[in-house]
């Protein structure tokens, strides 16, 4: 057989692979859209008095962010419609990272419902409530087994400071039985009830996690596409993770809520994950709490440019394969709830079928088309139609989701009907193409062990004018209220 006859077989092969492999991602995203979701309602009516919510205590994990970015986010955490002795909003920068340290302080002088806490290196004797915690809990695996058993050397990002500032509060707060810990990021901008949602969620569910919305998605052609990831994720997919508890989940990353004693219990976060996201939202569903979707979203700023974009995207890729490796035996998973574990990261993985599948499939097209001699079985390019159908199909709720999330940060029409274009299904197609490199690099860095420090995605303020806009119109509100 030469080369001429043996590459339609080959092309054949690999789309027939394809075909069947779009398929069963189908099918997996119809198992996971039929999934129900446990909904938090922010503005239901609250049954207990004030004095018996619960104490809030969110933490601000900083590093190296512009003064500008973070007062932005303290403008939107100054309208947060809660009983100011009932929550506490901590800071967390490294004691090193003095120019950070520096605008804090210079922000309290406007926001003083800020405080600072300044998270020390490993070596520091403040830390030892963290080695005694996990010394004496088995559920801190990593620190008991494996080649990083009783490393004190923790890399130095975000989950690091998270893990300080936890133990260190949980000790302060000791006496408040239900006291409840959410964490943002630096950019993060929650809406005005985001708080009030623990008081009824927390009382239902164990675990709640808010959804998110860029506000900078018209900003770049990279950040329209980047803010496709949470439309399709964030706010359409995600929330059928809670299922009435019959599904392994994980969390967001921000906007999180769980009881401190949980977590306590659970040995705190993995510091040795690039993300830690994923573990801790395993971890939680492995213990049996409960997730609930908070019918609200915080707006944050997506990368503007493609490199900060597949940057960002190459280190969740790489905490998504470290999750679902070594972690899940430790904690226990049957094989059967590795399966449906792994079922939570199909959907982003299954974007490298495309390196293959589309220039095969338009392979393929091109043939039928030309009604050229080919082998190509007749069943493969019915299951071909039929797969394409379903996409289509699929794409119909998913885009009518994502034109109505876009009305959470746009008034104008104009400006809802300029992202849909950006975002249309053959532009998009593109950015599924271009997910195939972050996939790629996340894989290389779980291979090698890498992801450890902190590859920070810069913040550029790009949401202080829709912030501010909001806040005025919110004032404006407040006095035609008060003129009645």
């Amino acid at each position: 057989m030469n080369i001429p006859e043996i590459l339609p077989l080959s092309l054949v092969g690999l789309f027939i692979l394809g075909q069947i492999l779009y398929s069963l991602v189908l099918l997996v995203d119809l198992y996971l859209l039929s999934l129900p979701v446990d909904w938090v309602d922010p503005d239901e009516k609250i049954g207990i008095r004030e004095e018996e919510y619960p104490y809030i205590v969110l933490f601000y994990p900083v590093l190296r962010e512009l003064e500008s970015t973070m007062r932005t986010t303290f403008t939107s955490l100054a309208r947060l419609d809660y009983p100011a002795n009932r929550y506490r909003i901590v800071a967390i920068p490294n004691s090193h990272d003095h120019a950070t340290i520096a605008s804090l302080k210079r922000l309290q002088e406007s926001f003083s419902f800020v405080q600072i806490l300044e998270v020390p290196p490993t070596a520091d004797p403040s830390w030892q409530i963290v080695w005694d915690s996990w010394t004496a809990n088995p559920n801190a695996y990593w620190w008991h087994t494996g080649v990083r058993a009783r490393n004190r050397d923790l890399p130095p990002k975000k989950t690091r400071q998270l893990i300080y500032a936890f133990y260190h509060m949980a000790n302060a707060f000791a006496h408040e039985p239900n006291l409840a810990i959410n964490y943002i990021d630096a950019d993060s901008c929650p809406p005005t009830d985001h708080l009030k949602a623990a008081v009824n969620g927390l009382r239902r569910y164990d675990v709640l996690q808010a959804q998110n919305v860029a506000g900078n998605m018209n900003a770049s052609m990279a950040a329209s596409w980047h803010a496709l990831d949470h439309m399709v994720w964030d706010g359409y997919k995600y929330p059928h993770l809670s299922a009435n508890g019959r599904q392994p989940y994980w969390v967001l990353g921000k906007g999180l809520y769980f009881r401190a004693s949980d977590l306590l219990a659970l040995g705190g976060f993995h510091p040795w994950v690039s993300i830690e996201d994923p573990e801790v939202g395993l971890r939680f569903w492995k213990s049996g709490k409960r997730l609930g979707i908070i019918a609200s979203s915080l707006i944050e700023e997506v990368p503007e440019t493609f490199r900060e974009g597949i940057s960002q995207r190459k280190r969740w890729t790489c905490g998504f394969f470290q999750a679902l490796g070594s972690p899940l035996g430790a904690l226990g998973f049957t094989p059967w709830e590795r399966f449906k574990a792994w079922l939570v990261f199909l959907p982003c993985l299954s974007l490298s079928i495309n390196a293959f599948g589309i220039p095969v499939g338009l392979w393929a097209l091109w043939v039928w088309l030309t009604d050229e001699p080919t082998v190509m079985p007749g069943w493969a390019l019915w299951l071909a139609a039929a797969n394409f159908t379903a996409f289509v199909i699929s794409l119909i709720p998913m885009y009518a989701n994502v034109w109505r999330r876009t009305g959470l940060v746009f008034e104008r029409w104009t400006d809802r009907t300029w992202y849909m274009l950006r975002v249309n299904p053959l532009l998009a197609m593109f950015w599924w193409l271009i997910w195939i490199v972050p996939l790629a690099i996340g894989f290389k860095m779980y291979i090698s062990d890498g992801g450890l420090v902190w590859q920070r995605t810069k913040k550029i303020n790009a949401n202080e004018e829709l912030i501010s806009s909001q806040q005025k119109r919110a004032k404006s509100r407040g006095r035609l209220v008060g003129a009645d």
